[in-house]
């Protein structure tokens, strides 16, 4: 069909954006190659938004500037991990209530894309597969593994009979379901996993709902992802050709719309690599010949895995809070920066852009932007310096955070093997001979997952990390303890590593001899601190210069404002901070980009004290404060997304 008949359909499609609850349906178009909402031609301009990576206080702001923006269309994931914590165990409240996020977006007339996986990608811990799978060592994620679907089934027939009511063609504002993602990229190639999914979503959701699969441009991939009955969308991002790009769709779809399910507005950071940003005018530019061509478009931003994306980002910048951040596995591994900003056009604390503005002019041209402003920018406070003292060394205060005691065992177990899915694992032993003269102590290369922080009689020694450093050189006596905290970073998120396990995954040795008699603490940190830990406590008599892992604490009170802010760590190492028990994520300031830390105003509290704790753990500086900002920076300099 020529293209000026398709613009004609779809301005007409403009017009009757109406009907009534009977009639309501969407549905494809092979004829016309375009989508028929309520029988009448419709294209979507759509953008990505983690209702988990933004706090629910947040969610009406966020959602109203990307209604205003001009997008009719929301692409929201559904993270398996972040509701099922343990294995039948569901938790839907709170900022976890997607059933009210959902409302939500229909409230303010925004369509929505659900992505429910079981699989998003996300550059989310383990892709959103919880980490309890890996309790079955050698289950095969992503596959016709039993155990797998199993499991899969389980949680569908929980989430899934949420979703029923909230489709389209029930009265609802759904319009579309993914099925997986992007498993084409996903080495299985299993089309009895995609098969069996696809009968699931029937049968749980209907006859009637449109499903579809994303992958990208390459036919190997297309291959692999596609399935009959699941509608075969693309994605790629403003370096592509549109029209090669959209041929490669039409290789597997070679009549219906076009859609480019994920369009990347911007770029991924990494810790320990530099902030990236791309080009508003690139990016309208490449939407603009999109739209011309009739197609619809999510808007999302990216990372890349060569040539090709490895994941699925956001329309709007939030925040990988508490411990929910993914990695890649290019070469090495490279855990993802705890902010979600990555240039997106709304950034992290909800702030239309330059990008956005541009983006919204592009849209302007396909069809009207809603009436009024755009809202402004959320307020942001900098409430200035904070002292904080040294409450006690995380060796002194086990009792505290494991309080059920430790795992005897002859080796070391991985955090799977004794349930602990996310944070910090203790591993104990002692010397079994004196060492006068130094010693080589290290690990198998990738068997430290993902960083090891050493201390031999509670003196720190220095850190193990996963594909970078795996010895050092220590001297003692026998009986010397020695003890390794060992912190997750993040499980893969992308790829063929997903079965990504956490801790020891091999013994340490000292000069080749395997160390044995471990006693493992699990510690459940964010446990004591939401129950008021430590400012409930006796400060313990912990040595103030010691280095190592360590908690601080300090309180502040608002000036009669609850203000977003940002927390910047001068002279610190590497840790994780909590305020009034909410876990804020890590900072690492050695590595960075990153060196501040997003504070939502919700958190805060106004007219009574803000508790704050961190874990120091490497070391703090010798007059230990936080600085509170009302900006963000990125490798020491401002954002340019602020």
């Amino acid at each position: 069909m020529g293209l000026p008949v398709l613009a004609l359909l779809l301005a007409v499609g403009l017009l009757h954006t109406q009907a009534s609850p009977s009639a309501r349906s969407f549905q494809l178009d092979y004829e016309h190659n375009c989508f028929l909402k309520d029988g009448v031609p419709f294209r979507y301009i759509s953008g990505s938004i983690h209702y988990a990576r933004v706090p629910r206080p947040a969610w009406r702001d966020r959602l109203l500037k990307m209604h205003m923006s001009g997008l009719s269309a929301v692409q929201v994931y559904v993270p398996w991990n972040y509701h099922e914590t343990l294995p039948g165990v569901y938790d839907f409240a709170g900022n976890r209530d997607v059933e009210a996020f959902l409302d939500l977006t229909a409230e303010l007339g925004l369509l929505v894309i659900l992505r429910p996986g079981p699989y998003i990608c996300a550059e989310w811990e383990m892709g959103g597969l919880p980490a309890w799978l890996l309790w079955k060592p050698d289950i095969i994620l992503r596959s016709s593994d039993p155990a797998y679907l199993a499991a899969v089934d389980s949680w569908l027939h929980v989430l899934l009979p949420k979703i029923k009511p909230r489709l389209y063609q029930n009265g609802g504002n759904i319009i579309s379901v993914q099925v997986e993602n992007e498993y084409g990229s996903y080495y299985a190639c299993d089309y009895g996993y995609l098969q069996h999914l696809l009968g699931s979503f029937r049968a749980l959701l209907g006859r009637e709902v449109l499903l579809f699969t994303t992958d990208s441009t390459r036919l190997e991939e297309l291959r692999c992802g596609t399935l009959q009955g699941l509608y075969a969308t693309i994605d790629f991002g403003p370096e592509s050709n549109v029209t090669e790009a959209f041929d490669a769709q039409r290789r597997v779809e070679p009549k219906g719309p076009l859609v480019n399910s994920e369009y990347y507005t911007g770029w991924l950071d990494y810790w320990g690599e530099a902030h990236a940003s791309t080009s508003p005018a690139w990016v309208a530019r490449g939407l603009e010949d999109m739209l011309q061509l009739g197609a619809s478009v999510n808007m999302q931003v990216v990372s890349w895995q060569g040539a090709q994306p490895s994941g699925e980002y956001m329309f709007h910048g939030g925040t990988n809070f508490a411990y929910w951040s993914g990695a890649d596995y290019k070469d090495q591994y490279k855990p993802v920066t705890t902010s979600y900003d990555y240039d997106a056009p709304l950034s992290e604390a909800g702030d239309p852009t330059e990008k956005l503005f541009a983006i919204r002019t592009v849209i302007s041209k396909f069809q009207p932007l809603p009436v009024g402003p755009m809202p402004p920018a959320t307020p942001k406070y900098a409430y200035g310096q904070l002292a904080l003292q040294k409450y006690a060394d995380l060796l002194d205060v086990l009792d505290v955070l494991c309080p059920s005691g430790p795992i005897q065992s002859q080796f070391p177990l991985t955090f799977e093997a004794i349930k602990q899915a996310h944070g910090f694992v203790v591993y104990h032993t002692q010397l079994p001979r004196d060492i006068p003269d130094p010693a080589t102590l290290g690990a198998p290369p990738h068997s430290i997952c993902d960083r090891g922080y050493v201390m031999l009689q509670k003196e720190y020694q220095g850190m193990l990390e996963r594909d970078r450093q795996i010895t050092l050189r220590v001297t003692g006596r026998a009986g010397d303890t020695l003890d390794v905290l060992v912190e997750n970073m993040g499980r893969i998120s992308f790829g063929a590593n997903v079965s990504d396990f956490k801790g020891l995954l091999e013994n340490i040795s000292l000069d080749s001899d395997p160390l044995s008699n471990w006693l493992i603490y699990p510690l459940a940190i964010d446990t004591a601190v939401q129950q008021g830990w430590p400012h409930t406590a006796v400060p313990k008599s912990s040595s103030r210069d010691r280095a190592g892992p360590a908690f601080y604490t300090g309180t502040f009170e608002t000036p009669g404002i609850a203000w977003d802010t940002f927390v910047k760590f001068p002279g610190w190492s590497k840790g994780q901070l909590w305020i009034n028990g909410f876990n804020l994520g890590r900072y690492w300031t050695h590595r960075g980009p990153q060196q501040t830390l997003f504070v939502p105003g919700s958190v805060l509290h106004v007219g009574r004290s803000n508790n704050i704790t961190v874990l120091e753990l490497e070391g703090a500086p010798f007059i230990p404060i936080l600085l509170f900002l009302d900006r963000p920076l990125f490798n020491r300099t401002l954002s340019h997304s602020t």
